[in-house]
């Protein structure tokens, strides 16, 4: 579709286009709680003030990664064989939650770097600290990609991937905080959120069907505006029907 047809897409669904733009930000809030607490354990040997220094380096590399993934958003949504990918793995971060919601005794999951064959090339020619955040970096890039791809899953409309995702930058640190706050008060939450990601992770999978079954009907139904629509809606669904079950019957119940 050319830019053109996008807009006027747009133009033509407004609340749809919307409700998209909302759920990307409500994802790109999700993976930004998630990147925050992989940084945070990755940084945790060091001393207090280092540690600060890393997460804020952390930070404006998030920002800067996001933007440039940003930028590259229409090309990264043509490379068909990253959507399948990138698909996988939420779908493997959302089984890997459930598997640690099962094992209730199983430790806290560590990034560790001092395994990590690329951390011991990087402390090799250069102190702990900067190795530390050549490291968180590297994380950056990895989530940046998620967070498209992710976007990518709700819609292939680049206009409303790059209002959305850019959106979603500028809020990150506020709306990630307040997402934190949210899943604290409404503690289901959390595992609906993953849900999403593993449904967006399913579909994105599911992309598979537009490269080696051209013409199907399940190529047709995913590329097509309704499935957008549908993928909207099904996210709404799963966080809103849980939320007001617990406002009008306290179940599940809140904090």
């Amino acid at each position: 579709m050319s830019f053109t047809d996008l807009l006027h897409e747009i133009v033509q669904k407004p609340l749809a286009s919307l409700a998209i733009v909302f759920n990307l930000v409500l994802i790109e809030s999700l993976l930004s709680v998630d990147n925050a607490a992989v940084l945070a354990t990755m940084v945790m040997n060091l001393g207090k003030e280092e540690r600060g220094k890393a997460l804020r380096y952390g930070i404006i590399g998030a920002y800067i990664f996001r933007g440039i993934c940003l930028f590259f958003a229409a090309f990264l949504i043509n490379i068909w064989w990253l959507k399948p990918i990138a698909g996988a793995y939420l779908a493997y971060l959302c089984i890997k939650y459930f598997v640690k919601r099962k094992n209730k005794n199983a430790e806290e999951d560590e990034v560790l770097k001092e395994g990590n064959w690329l951390y011991r090339q990087f402390v090799k020619v250069t102190s702990p600290f900067w190795a530390t955040v050549l490291m968180v970096e590297i994380m950056d890039i990895a989530f940046s990609l998620d967070n498209v791809f992710a976007a990518v899953a709700f819609t292939r409309n680049i206009f409303l991937v790059w209002a959305g995702v850019f959106i979603g930058i500028l809020a990150m640190r506020f709306v990630a905080q307040g997402f934190v706050k949210l899943i604290a008060h409404y503690p289901f939450l959390e595992t609906a959120a993953y849900v999403i990601l593993g449904l967006l992770g399913v579909k994105l999978v599911l992309s598979l069907s537009e490269h080696y079954m051209k013409g199907s009907k399940l190529s047709e139904v995913l590329s097509s505006s309704n499935a957008d629509l549908f993928t909207s809606a099904l996210t709404v669904a799963v966080f809103g029907i849980p939320l007001l079950s617990s406002w009008l019957f306290n179940y599940p119940k809140r904090k």
